[in-house]
């Protein structure tokens, strides 16, 4: 009989490529990882690694039982979601992975009704890049992702994760409100912003990407003198009369804009979705975190969905 937990490590590898990276995200020792999958080896009588440069390789065989054991993890998945809608109260723990704007507009109060409503559950959150978020809830690091995606932009998909619309908001051109430099204060559309400074996030973003494209097919390079992945930074750069920045309008949540916006060509919206595994789907305490997050963004102004 073959180990569920030695066979988990094989698809770990198969995701991760080296033993040190399955023993990060499995919290063991490398040499623990090395001493399983030899176990395993010598429990199905076949090689299922093969050196290949610096990472190891599955062999097909390899191949073979990590497609098995996706579809008994997925069973299992399903067991303990049936199990726990048994149970008479919602409990146990969510890992929820979600970016900075969702963090900050939706969190908190989402966060204290759970508190309120379901006592017994445990939510713990972790910032992530969308796409890493998604990856790693398809990799069943997490439970629940809150991610983005920008137009003409997808974000991966993953035929085991759903995708649930929970709302779509504006993306704005972001200007001086206040005391700005005369140059700001001309400002009124994209193409007029050509020779300004800006603040985008970092190269490999899907804001950067699609932000640059934006200012390309306005006509102009952008001036792109700072990097930040942090939105409240830009903000600040925004208002301080430094940059402009391209921002969509969650950052603005429950409190009044601090600097002057103005509205884009054909009014591009960024989608924000939660993402979960199929085989979790029925769980109560993620499905209550997911319901929790649509009521939050429903007491939002209705420009946000």
């Amino acid at each position: 009989m073959l180990e569920v937990r030695r066979l988990r490590l094989l698809r770990e590898m198969s995701i991760r490529g080296t033993v040190a990276g399955v023993a990060a995200a499995l919290n063991y020792s490398p040499s623990a990882v090395s001493q399983q999958l030899a176990l395993l080896e010598k429990e199905t009588g076949v090689v299922l690694l093969r050196r290949s440069g610096r990472r190891l390789a599955l062999t097909p065989q390899a191949q073979v039982l990590v497609a098995h054991t996706t579809e008994l993890l997925e069973s299992l998945e399903r067991a303990e979601a049936a199990l726990a809608s048994t149970l008479p109260l919602v409990s146990g723990t969510v890992r929820l992975a979600t970016f900075q704007t969702a963090a900050l507009a939706l969190l908190p109060r989402t966060l204290r009704a759970l508190r309120t409503e379901h006592p017994h559950l445990r939510v713990e959150v972790v910032q992530h890049e969308p796409e890493t978020a998604l990856h790693e809830t398809w990799a069943r690091d997490f439970d629940l992702v809150v991610a983005e995606q920008y137009p003409e932009h997808a974000a991966p998909h993953y035929a085991e994760l759903d995708r649930e619309i929970l709302t779509h908001d504006d993306i704005r051109l972001a200007l001086p409100a206040h005391d700005a430099p005369p140059e700001f204060d001309r400002v009124s559309t994209l193409r007029e912003a050509a020779a300004l400074p800006w603040v985008m996030e970092p190269h490999g973003a899907a804001s950067r990407h699609w932000a640059e494209q934006a200012c390309r097919l306005a006509g102009f390079e952008p001036d792109v003198r700072y990097e930040t992945a942090d939105l409240q930074a830009h903000i600040g750069l925004v208002e301080s009369g430094n940059a402009v920045a391209l921002l969509p309008d969650l950052v603005w949540a429950h409190r009044e804009p601090t600097v002057r916006l103005a509205d884009l060509p054909g009014r591009p919206q960024r989608s924000i979705f939660t993402s979960m595994r199929h085989s979790s789907a029925r769980h109560p305490g993620i499905e209550a975190v997911r319901r929790a997050l649509g009521r939050e963004v429903e007491i939002l102004s209705p420009g946000y969905h």
